[in-house]
Parts: structure tokens; sequence; C-alpha cells
């Protein structure tokens, strides 16, 4: 149902998201993933604005996997502004990160996060939780964003 759509990864470290795309080809997940480095470059791509203008190059995505601890702007600041945004506020948002500190999960499902998965360190279990990912994606419907987000 929703094969082919787009997964937006958002982390600053390059060993993290290499692991991602490692645990993504070992759970054979066909969802094409767009990265970007940090809450900055993520508020750009989600927005449209330079360099990710062209949504045939930078599609909107269907989820987006967030990591709360990076410079600029961290994920606190990406969720607070995704949810603000009229054509983006049902936007899946799942914070991936190596925190488990109650705080915060708390903050991070208070500020509009749809799920708080903690970054395990073995690829095995990445993958595993990538595949659990991809599945879902599969057989959710996801609410329609508005076309203006999409253009």
């Amino acid at each position: 149902m929703n094969e082919g759509q787009t997964i937006l990864m958002v982390d600053d470290c390059e060993d993290d998201l290499s692991l991602m795309r490692h645990a993504f080809k070992k759970a054979k997940c066909d969802h094409p993933l767009q990265e970007v480095r940090n809450g900055e470059e993520a508020i750009a791509y989600l927005s449209g604005e330079s360099p990710f203008r062209d949504r045939k190059i930078f599609p909107l995505p269907i989820v987006v996997l967030l990591d709360l601890n990076m410079p600029k702007k961290n994920g606190y600041d990406v969720l607070t502004w995704v949810r603000a945004q009229p054509n983006l506020k049902r936007l899946a948002i799942f914070v991936l990160t190596a925190s488990l500190r109650n705080e915060d999960v708390e903050r991070g499902f208070y500020l509009g996060a749809n799920s708080y998965l903690h970054k395990p360190s073995n690829l095995e279990t990445l993958a595993t939780m990538m595949r659990c990912v991809c599945d879902w994606i599969q057989i959710n419907h996801f609410p329609l964003i508005h076309e203006e987000a999409r253009k």
C-alpha cells in the first residue's frame, strides 16, 4: 500500500547513519532513504527550502526517524516546528535516539512524537527494528499530507 515512500533519517552521527543504511539493507526495506545531519537541515528538507526544493529528488517522507541530540537545532526543536506547521503536523515522526531518560521520552511524546525508539548498538537488533518499522509503514493508513507541503 505504501511502497516506495521515502523515510527521512535525521542524525548528526555518520557512524549511526552508516549503521542505519546497513540495517535497512539487511532488513530488505525497500523504502528510499533520505538523510540530513541536523535539525536545521531537517526543517529545510521538510519545508522544501534550498537545497531541498525539488520534491522529485527530495520527496516528502512518510516517516521521519529523528535523533534528539544534534547540533544547531535538536530533535525537540524539529518536533516543535513540525507540529506547528498546518501542512505537516500529522507527519509520522519516530524519535530514534540513544537516550533512555524518562524525561526525554515524556518530552518527546509531549511535543508530538508518534513513537520513541531506543537506538540499538548492534546491526542485528537494529535491522530487526527497521524491519518492524518498514512492515508497519506497509500496513498503516496515513493521513493525507496537505498538497502544499508536497510541492
